[in-house]
Order: structure tokens, then C-alpha cells, then sequence
């Protein structure tokens, strides 16, 4: 499996030329599309989903399909073939992946501030992306994509969160608004010099790749 991050919180997962793309949204490089055989959306926060970004794709790509909460898709109606609405416990196929839905609400930023619908995504039973929320899966989890940077979360919640999860090994992702010094510090809190998480952290590039073993 080769994952490659695109800017912020979005990734393209690939196997033997199948692609899968999470969260391409409003600060993603349109780029991240170009091949994709499916798309799934966590949520509708600007960062993680673009209609108009969708809706061009779809129209250069009469293949492309859409898996999302049913708040996305009730944005992106009028596309209703392409576009399937998914909750927690439901399993599909998606490029050829096995695709399990977890979680159901983004995380908490305050109490004034509404929640909205958030799932996160376990692909082939290996690597999982949350989205905006810390959700447990209740199965272990290979690869865990960590939402490193939030104005709902502490770097604290973070390590514990990773202990939860217990994954064999971590990859940042949603830290697009952290400049090097602030890279630099959640790296240091997550990784070798921090108190520890129990599985190996790394930060890809944008417009990089890593084998997920």
C-alpha cells in the first residue's frame, strides 16, 4: 500500500493502480484526484471537503464514486448515483478497498460552537483516518492517521489517544496550519523525545510517499 499526503488532511491510499482519496478538501491540491477511483469524505468542514472541487471531478471522471455522511451528500445532491451516504458500522467496497465506517460526531471545540456529523474510515482492516475526531476503532488499527494540529484537541489528548489506539505505527496528517516551529514541537511530544506513545511517528511531505507495509 503507498500512501501519499496532500497538504493538510488529505491522503491517497494505492494499491496496483487502484486509488482511493480521503478528505480532498478546500486546501487540497486538485492534483490529489488525478487517477482516483473513489473518494471518501469524513465530514463537511471547508478543510476536508470541497463541492466544487467534487463536482468538477466527477465531471472529468464518469467512474467516480463518493462515499460520505449524509450531510456531504445532501451538499452534493444532484450527483446522487455517484454519491452514497455511510454511518457508523457500515461496511463497503470502495476501488477495490474494504471500507469500515467508525464514529459519528466531530470533536468538541466548545460548547457555543455546534458539532457536526464526522466518520472516520478503516481501510482493508490496516490504515485508518479518524477525520476531525479521536474515535477508537474496536479492532486493532496497523496504520493510524493522527490528526496532529485542531483547535479541538491538546497535544496531551493526542499521546493518549495513539496509547489507545495502540497502532503499529503513526503518520501526521491535518497540520496544515503549523508552521516548522510548531511542527517541530508535536513532533518532539509524539515522537522519540516525548513521553512516549507506543508506536513509531512519522510526518510525510506534502506531495510525498511512504509503503505502508
Amino acid at each position: 500500500m503507498q500512501l501519499t499526503k496532500f497538504g493538510h488532511a488529505c491522503v491517497r491510499v494505492e494499491i496496483d493502480g487502484r486509488r482511493l482519496v480521503i478528505d480532498p478538501g478546500g486546501l487540497t491540491d486538485p492534483q490529489a484526484l488525478e487517477g482516483a477511483d473513489a473518494v471518501l469524505v469524513t465530514h463537511e468542514h471547508f478543510d476536508h471537503f470541497s463541492e466544487a472541487t467534487l463536482r468538477k471531478a466527477t465531471q472529468q471522471n464518469p467512474a467516480l464514486r463518493i462515499w460520505t455522511n449524509t450531510s456531504v451528500a445532501r451538499q452534493l445532491d444532484g450527483s446522487s448515483a455517484r454519491v452514497t451516504a455511510v454511518g457508523a458500522g457500515e461496511v463497503f467496497t470502495a476501488a477495490g478497498f474494504e471500507v469500515k465506517v467508525y464514529g459519528t460526531w466531530h470533536a468538541d471545540i466548545h460548547p457555543d460552537i455546534p458539532r457536526v456529523g464526522n466518520i472516520g474510515f478503516l481501510i482493508d482492516d490496516a490504515l485508518f483516518h479518524p477525520g476531525d475526531a479521536l474515535t477508537v476503532p474496536d479492532v486493532a488499527v496497523d496504520t493510524l492517521l493522527l490528526p496532529v494540529h485542531g483547535p479541538w484537541s491538546t497535544t496531551g489528548q493526542l499521546i493518549d489517544y495513539v496509547r489507545e489506539v495502540a497502532p503499529r505505527q503513526a503518520f501526521a496528517v491535518h497540520d496544515g496550519a503549523l508552521n516548522d516551529i510548531g511542527a517541530a514541537m508535536v513532533d518532539g511530544f509524539l515522537g522519540d523525545n516525548g513521553p512516549g506513545v507506543g508506536a513509531p511517528y512519522r510526518r510525510i511531505p506534502s506531495g510525498m510517499s511512504a509503503e505502508i507495509a
